[in-house]
């Protein structure tokens, strides 16, 4: 597994996941509703309208034909009612395919938005956004390719369904009408043996090489995001060029996929057309056979041979939709269990008067990992207190401050805290101007709020030396400003936020020495009055600190406050400036 969250290309699977469809169609009904029935209903009067105006049209063409063979029908031969008929039935048709477009593409934006909201209400879950940001390729290919997927299963797979199966009824009753119900069953048996019996196939066919595709398209962009952001520790390590090699083999991996599709997609349309064209034939057959038995006339038999091709038109969609159907599935397998998800509102549990945080017989496991994180762990932290956590790497600091924050949910015990705002380990900032960086602490910060912030975080003379000031951009990861910078920055933005708690996850980590003590200060002139919660192991750090605690394999093992006689001991034993 890189770094991006690269996925293995797992075995493939024959059978369909279509249980992984229910809250997918729940999501459409909640969204659309009698929307997405009014574009199926919409899409089969466009059929019914072809269909119609194709044998109407072939009626009166070969209906024309015979009356001009003698002068008496040629002059008594009603031409303006089939005329006015084909003129209803082609604008009937316009403006029912516009109509379906317009509803079904509403109902499938409609959708995507309310995808979009759930799938983000899901990754609200405590631990959920944070399990996928260890895999940041995953989270692209969620927001971009699974969803698209998910809004083709309606303008690809549902919609052409429901209007074959409608259309394939309305043929048949026709037919039966002309030719007796035993014509009318068969032409219906065939079209939906065929006419959707052909894609189920290519669907299941298809479905192992639609897994590849996936994984393949995962691992690739997963594989390039490493190689373009990684480029300097590749040269050093000397595997620029095997992590190219790894870029190129995923490419491949991807091309043998979708040239297995294409295939598949071949191979079903051809298996369409040669359904379709035997139909024509056998309804040729059977329309010539009844006309020189004078059971229906020719113009009827003309309009039955014709409707017949028309009818074959919304299966033409099901070639694509077989491949989409794939995707669908395999999205909906990915995203159910986010979109089945209920995430009720979190309600902090307040802590007695006094007391900022407060935790009691507290236990946290990651997923998949069967050893605790944090076991057994009970504090309590009064308000205006300034606690260091310490410990090795691994220990639980970080997870600790998830749990004061909120961002990880206890298996066990009980987590009470004030409202409180987190100092991540590492700064992120977006390729945006500083104006809304800062503004993502406070939407509503007018200009003078943000240059407050930014003059107690110590940045407002380097940003107004910046051209546009507040709307300086600033490139990918915060590009333009250096650590300390940018640093800063993130402290104007904890600034911004207000509250009384801080929780600062290595704050200075990663910045020199001149730097980091300039940043500290910073925060501590600032956070007078406020409790401070440092996860730390740089001694600069743990000295903003009146009490330390010292984790080991997801325990508190030792107690220590300023003026004890380890206390100095400890901040020995940190790692120095």
């Amino acid at each position: 597994m890189s770094p991006h969250g690269e996925p293995a290309l797992p075995a493939p699977r024959a059978r369909l996941p279509w249980a992984s469809l229910k809250p997918v169609l729940a999501l459409f009904r909640a969204e659309a509703g009698w929307t997405l029935f009014g574009g199926m209903v919409l899409a089969v009067c466009t059929l019914l309208a072809g269909m119609l105006l194709l044998g109407l049209s072939g009626w009166f063409i070969t209906a024309t034909a015979l009356a001009g063979l003698s002068a008496a029908t040629a002059l008594t031969f009603d031409v303006f009612s089939p005329s006015a008929g084909i003129r209803f039935l082609a604008l009937a048709r316009t403006g029912a395919r516009y109509g379906e477009r317009l509803v079904t593409h509403e109902a499938t934006l409609g959708v995507l938005a309310g995808l979009r909201a759930r799938l983000f209400h899901g990754w609200a879950a405590p631990g959920a956004a944070r399990t996928l940001l260890a895999r940041p390729a995953r989270i692209l290919f969620r927001l971009t390719e699974d969803i698209d997927a998910l809004g083709n299963l309606y303008l690809r797979v549902l919609v052409p369904v429901a209007a074959a199966i409608l259309t394939s009824l309305a043929a048949g009753f026709a037919f039966g009408l002309a030719a007796g119900p035993l014509a009318g069953v068969m032409l219906v048996a065939g079209l939906l043996l065929v006419g959707l019996g052909l894609p189920y196939a290519g669907a299941r066919t298809a479905f192992a090489a639609n897994r590849r595709r996936v994984h393949a398209t995962e691992a690739l962009r997963a594989r390039t995001i490493d190689l373009m952001a990684g480029q300097t520790d590749l040269v050093m390590a000397g595997r620029l060029v095997a992590q190219g090699e790894r870029v190129v083999a995923a490419d491949a991996a991807l091309a043998v996929a979708d040239d297995r599709l294409n295939r598949i997609e071949t191979l079903v349309g051809a298996g369409l057309g040669f359904g379709g064209a035997a139909l024509v034939t056998g309804a040729l057959l059977v329309a010539g056979a009844l006309a020189q038995a004078g059971s229906i006339t020719a113009p009827v038999a003309a309009a039955l041979v014709l409707g017949a091709l028309a009818v074959l038109e919304p299966f033409a969609a099901l070639r694509r939709g077989a491949l989409e159907l794939g995707r669908a599935l395999l999205a909906a397998r990915r995203l159910a269990p986010r979109l089945d998800a209920e995430v009720s509102p979190a309600v902090p549990l307040l802590p007695p008067e006094g007391i900022a945080v407060q935790l009691s017989g507290v236990a946290l496991r990651h997923a998949g990992v069967e050893r605790p994180v944090l076991d057994d762990v009970s504090l309590s932290i009064a308000r205006g207190e300034r606690v260091g956590l310490i410990g090795p790497s691994g220990a639980g600091k970080s997870s600790l401050i998830a749990l004061i924050s909120g961002e990880a949910a206890p298996d066990g015990g009980r987590v009470a805290a004030m409202s409180g705002t987190v100092l991540t380990q590492r700064t992120e900032l977006f390729q945006d101007s500083v104006r809304d960086n800062l503004r993502l602490a406070a939407p509503q910060a007018d200009d003078a709020a943000l240059w407050a912030a930014l003059e107690e975080a110590g940045l407002a003379q380097d940003v107004r030396a910046m051209d546009g000031g507040l709307d300086a951009r600033l490139g990918e990861g915060g590009l333009g400003l250096s650590g300390g910078q940018a640093r800063r920055l993130a402290v104007a933005r904890l600034m911004l936020r207000g509250t009384d708690l801080w929780l600062l996850d290595e704050p200075t980590d990663g910045l020199d020495a001149d730097t980091a003590r300039g940043v500290l200060a910073s925060l501590s002139e600032q956070a007078t009055g406020r409790t401070l919660v440092v996860a730390t192991h740089i001694r600069r750090e743990a000295e903003l600190c009146d009490r330390l605690l010292v984790i080991a394999q997801g325990r508190i093992v030792a107690r220590i406050a300023r003026g004890d006689a380890a206390f100095a001991a400890a901040l020995a034993g940190l790692r120095p400036d």
